[in-house]
C-alpha cells in the first residue's frame, strides 16, 4: 500500500482546520495538504501540489466530500484524476466513497455516468433553446456600442484623416474599436 495523504480545507481564514487535521491524523495520514481557501476557486495551490505528488498505491483521504470539491462535476473529475494516477480516494465521513473498494468504484462509475447523462441533456436543451431564439429573431453575440450611422460616420472621419484617438473619444469608446472597423 502507498502513502495515506490527507487534504483539509476550510473556506475562510477565520475557520479552523484542527478538527479535520485530528481526524486525518487518526486515519493514519502522515502528510496533510491544508488550505484556507474557498472551494469555489479553481486555483487551490495545495490541492494542485497534492495531485502532482500522487503515486500509484497512494490513498487521498478527506473528512467529507465537500472538502475536495464543491460541485459533483468537480468532485468526479478530481476522483477520476486520482484514479488515473493509480491512487485511491476515501472520504471518512462518507463510507461508500472509498475507491479502494469495489463498492466505491461502482459508486464513482455510476455517478460519473449520471453526470455525463445530465451534461448531454443540458447540451440538448441549450441547443434547442438557442435554435428557437434564432427563429424568433434573437441576435447572439456582443451588442454594438455604436449605431450603424455612428460606425459609418467614424469610418468617414477616419478616411478624412482624423486621429482614431479623437474619433474614439467623441463616441466614448476605446481607440481599438475604431481601428478594427472596416
Amino acid at each position: 500500500m502507498g502513502t495515506l495523504i490527507g487534504y483539509a480545507r476550510v473556506s475562510t481564514q477565520g475557520q479552523d482546520l484542527s478538527d479535520q487535521l485530528d481526524k486525518l491524523a487518526g486515519a493514519g495520514c502522515k502528510t496533510v495538504y491544508q488550505e484556507k481557501i474557498s472551494g469555489v476557486r479553481a486555483d487551490r495551490p495545495q490541492l494542485a501540489k497534492l495531485m502532482v505528488k500522487l503515486r500509484p498505491g497512494d490513498v487521498v483521504i478527506v473528512t467529507k466530500l465537500d472538502r475536495l470539491g464543491r460541485s459533483t462535476r468537480e468532485l468526479l473529475d478530481l476522483i477520476d484524476r486520482i484514479g488515473k494516477a493509480g491512487a485511491a480516494f476515501k472520504s471518512l465521513g462518507d463510507p461508500l466513497w472509498d475507491t479502494g473498494t469495489p463498492q466505491g468504484r461502482l459508486l464513482s462509475t455510476l455517478l460519473a455516468a449520471i453526470a455525463e447523462f445530465e451534461r448531454e441533456l443540458i447540451r440538448e436543451r441549450t441547443g434547442a433553446g438557442r435554435e428557437r431564439a434564432k427563429r424568433d429573431g434573437v441576435k447572439f453575440g456582443p451588442k454594438f456600442k455604436l449605431s450603424a450611422y455612428q460606425r459609418a460616420e467614424a469610418l468617414r472621419r477616419r478616411s478624412a484623416g482624423e486621429s482614431m484617438t479623437d474619433i474614439a473619444r467623441s463616441y466614448g469608446v476605446d481607440k481599438s474599436m475604431i481601428s478594427r472597423m472596416r
